[in-house]
């Protein structure tokens, strides 16, 4: 059974994570988008939809593949289906509902748009499992302002579709009832526009650093007592017990 569906329309395309009912990111799944995006045709498509199966856009990637020796590979690869997302030759426009967490809300920063329902809940609380945000921590600044940026990551609280867009994280909030059609009509604003433009700018506009912090999580974070114990406690449904170390 598929995890990700990738249907290329032209000039829309859309991009389904199909693993309900949170999506969350399997090494399978990463894979399987990567290979989708890799070997589609892009002619003539000038905006992807990114959308979430079931309850929730995307609840982040599982916990366990962020331990042992599956860490390091799961990383690079999710760093890697991100940086597909973000260098596509068409706009990319993020459909957000329910549970937009972790590494679900870091692919908003590969997105030129995303329209959020009002309740949804995003954010990044890694933190709280003795990690950090890659992604985020290279590029929510730019999004939402350095403050900002150091509270949603620091804390791990989420914040809801309406705060989110208050806060620039997506662009707009609507009630639920209202999402497909807000959706409809942010892509349309990139549709009315030359697919060749589009995918010069999105090229000029490019600019992710993921090595440094990269090197940090791997080289340094995840060689820590804490770091193990949060994931751990997260996958045996208890409270961390934080060494300091």
């Amino acid at each position: 059974m598929s995890l990700v569906r990738l249907e290329v329309g032209r000039p829309v395309a859309r991009l389904t994570l199909a693993r309900p009912p949170l999506n969350v990111f399997t090494v399978g799944m990463m894979e399987e988008a990567l290979d989708a995006l890799r070997q589609a045709d892009w002619r003539g498509v000038r905006a992807l939809v990114l959308a979430g199966e079931g309850k929730a856009f995307c609840a982040g990637v599982d916990v366990g593949d962020h331990l042992g020796a599956s860490g390091a590979p799961m990383i690079r690869l999710f760093h890697e289906l991100f940086r597909t997302l973000a260098a596509l030759p068409c706009a990319l426009v993020a459909r957000v509902h329910g549970a937009c967490l972790g590494g679900g809300a870091e692919l908003l920063l590969a997105c030129d748009a995303a329209v959020a329902a009002e309740d949804a809940s995003v954010g990044f609380p890694e933190i709280r499992l003795g990690v950090f945000p890659p992604i985020a921590c290279a590029l929510l600044p730019r999004a939402v302002g350095a403050a900002r940026a150091r509270r949603l990551i620091l804390t791990g609280e989420p914040v809801s579709g309406r705060e989110a867009a208050a806060l620039g994280l997506v662009s707009r909030a609507v009630p639920a009832a209202d999402l497909d059609r807000a959706v409809e009509a942010e892509t349309a604003l990139f549709v009315r526009n030359s697919a060749a433009a589009l995918a010069a700018t999105r090229l000029a506009l490019l600019n992710l650093d993921l090595e440094r912090i990269e090197e940090i999580y791997l080289g340094s974070l995840m060689k820590t007592a804490d770091a193990t114990e949060g994931l751990t406690a997260f996958l045996e449904k208890r409270p961390p017990n934080w060494s300091d170390r």
